[in-house]
């Protein structure tokens, strides 16, 4: 008989944590993806929840939320979740912010490593290079306000390269149709056939926080909650260093 109780009381222990468990679908920038590519797994493991991931450019989630694709979790830069959240998309008080990430350079693995020790070292590498390459994201929309800045922006416009939404520079690099190439930190430092440059001299770099927040009619509450918990705690902190980005923990 007691074996018997122990064993109703595992299978109802068991169809409580199947009832509870979750799909988080989440809509996330490339820019945190290696990041949580490594703690998602340590999220369904500890929660029994699911995450279904799409990575893509920032200019192609804003497409997506703006068609009314169904997400419960969205990841990218903080003035995006602002303008979800006052859209009407997200919900309000939800936006948690995670990481914020520098612009780095890069060039073709094996190439001759230019200077990019100061602005005006940019600014002279920019205008030697055959081909530029910038992403769709936070990165790239900085990169066309420097050339500005830099004045610069009339020569940059027959050799400049925007990437597809989602695809990485690095990729453009890799295979010749670029000379240098600009995006964040953290979608660099990992990249085949690249060589990683470092970030941009301090006096014109550009931080992007990276932020999330809960869609509107979210099926999943409160697991994209516990989500964000995780990707802005001490647990993600260490993995978001790695991967060339500074966590909102510290």
């Amino acid at each position: 008989m007691k074996t018997r109780l122990a064993a109703v009381a595992a299978c109802s222990l068991l169809m409580t944590h199947v009832v509870q468990a979750a799909e988080v679908r989440m809509l996330a920038a490339g820019a945190v993806k290696e990041t949580l590519l490594e703690l998602v797994p340590h999220f369904e493991s500890t929660t029994g929840n699911k995450v279904v991931a799409t990575w893509t450019g920032s200019a192609d989630i804003r497409k997506r939320v703006a068609a009314g694709e169904a997400f419960d979790l969205i990841i990218v830069g903080a003035p995006d979740i602002d303008a979800f959240v006052k859209d009407g998309k997200l919900m309000p008080g939800s936006r948690v912010d995670i990481a914020r990430s520098g612009v780095g350079m890069a060039v073709k693995a094996g190439s001759p490593r230019p200077d990019v020790s100061s602005s005006e070292a940019v600014r002279k590498t920019l205008l030697s290079a055959r081909a530029v390459a910038y992403s769709t994201g936070p990165s790239g929309v900085y990169i066309q306000r420097l050339f500005d800045r830099l004045g610069i922006a009339d020569q940059m416009k027959d050799k400049s390269k925007q990437t597809a939404p989602g695809v990485r520079v690095a990729q453009y690099l890799a295979n010749g149709e670029a000379e240098l190439g600009f995006q964040q930190v953290s979608e660099l430092v990992h990249e085949a056939g690249i060589d990683f440059l470092g970030p941009l001299p301090a006096e014109i770099q550009n931080v992007t926080v990276y932020s999330s927040g809960i869609a509107i009619g979210s099926n999943a509450l409160e697991s994209a909650k516990a989500l964000q918990a995780l990707l802005s705690g001490a647990v993600a902190a260490p993995v978001f260093k790695k991967n060339g980005m500074d966590p909102s923990h510290p």
